[in-house]
């Protein structure tokens, strides 16, 4: 016998793991709820969401509405009878007569620790703003954006050179591992709900493509996390002889300055060079408009890029 008849809401990559593991579980699955089917690629194709994708492949029920406050939606949900709603980058936030049908309410596996970067994009932001570690908590969901009470947290250090990608990875399993300890120490009886600090909170907002664009007057520092936290999108970018160019892989010079204008390249081999606002540059892996990503040295014999040549604008 199942311990909780379980709903889950979910939608990308980050969350199949999450409902994997509930699948295997003790629980029951009753449903699925995911963001409807949207184009995607070069072909604009319509596409299925990820988790979309596992709970078919499962035999699971699947609602995608495009608004989750109808009528019908919410007879669809009801008829499920389920005892908790488990939701993990759903994408929309859910209202009151969604949050109270399950009889436990809904939790969220939500990848930062709360109160710090509440909103759409926490890892992406924990790159960009230079931390040291982030985490996963689960949280008991109120109608407030990840204000709710936190009932467990694990925290895990961010990597000096660790990607968005490479990170949302490794958060997707922790979220997964963490969200069963949490239901396991529930149905023990051991989770206390804890208030979050609003003095601490911070804020992670949706990431948008033009956020990409590198803006050359920063310190090298803050360009490499900006090039960490967009791989692999919308990707760190700038201009190169009127091109789009995209930069997938870059660090801060340990003990490099100098006084040319930023967006200026410096040297052209191992490594490109770029002059910043403070410091320089070098980047590893590199994307010319049109054509394949390249190592930094190769990327130099094409003539792609020369000493002198200016980058953005």
């Amino acid at each position: 016998m199942s311990r909780y008849r379980i709903a889950f809401f979910g939608t990308p990559s980050f969350a199949a793991p999450s409902l994997q593991v509930l699948i295997d579980g003790p629980d029951e699955v009753v449903g699925v709820v995911c963001q409807p089917d949207r184009p995607a690629g070069r072909g604009q194709r319509l596409s299925a969401p990820p988790v979309k994708e596992l709970a078919l492949a499962r035999g699971l029920p699947v609602l995608q509405p495009e608004k989750v406050r109808t009528p019908d939606f919410l007879a669809q949900l009801r008829a499920w009878r389920p005892d908790l709603a488990v939701v993990a980058a759903y994408g929309r936030i859910l209202p009151l007569s969604v949050l109270e049908l399950p009889r436990l309410g809904c939790i969220n596996v939500h990848a930062s620790l709360l109160p710090r970067y509440r909103g759409a994009a926490p890892i992406q932001w924990a790159i960009l703003r230079g931390e040291a570690e982030t985490g996963i908590t689960i949280m008991q969901m109120n109608e407030r954006m990840d204000e709710g009470d936190i009932l467990l947290q694990e925290a895990t250090p961010i990597g000096a050179d660790e990607t968005y990608g490479e990170l949302q990875g490794r958060l997707a399993a922790l979220g997964a591992g963490t969200l069963m300890r949490a239901l396991s120490a529930q149905e023990r009886g051991e989770l206390v709900p804890r208030p979050q600090d609003p003095s601490q909170a911070t804020l992670a907002p949706m990431i948008k493509k033009e956020d990409g664009r590198i803006d050359w007057s920063l310190s090298a520092a803050e360009i490499a996390r900006c090039v960490r936290g967009f791989a692999p999108w919308p990707s760190a970018f700038t201009a190169l002889g009127g091109k789009l160019l995209k930069i997938h892989r870059a660090r801060a010079a340990t003990a490099h300055a100098t006084a040319a204008a930023p967006g200026t390249v410096l040297s052209a081999g191992d490594t490109i060079d770029v002059a910043t606002g403070s410091g320089v540059l070098e980047v590893q892996v590199l994307q010319l408009e049109g054509r394949k990503a390249l190592a930094a040295a190769d990327f130099a014999r094409s003539g792609a890029a020369t000493t002198g040549a200016r980058l953005g604008g």
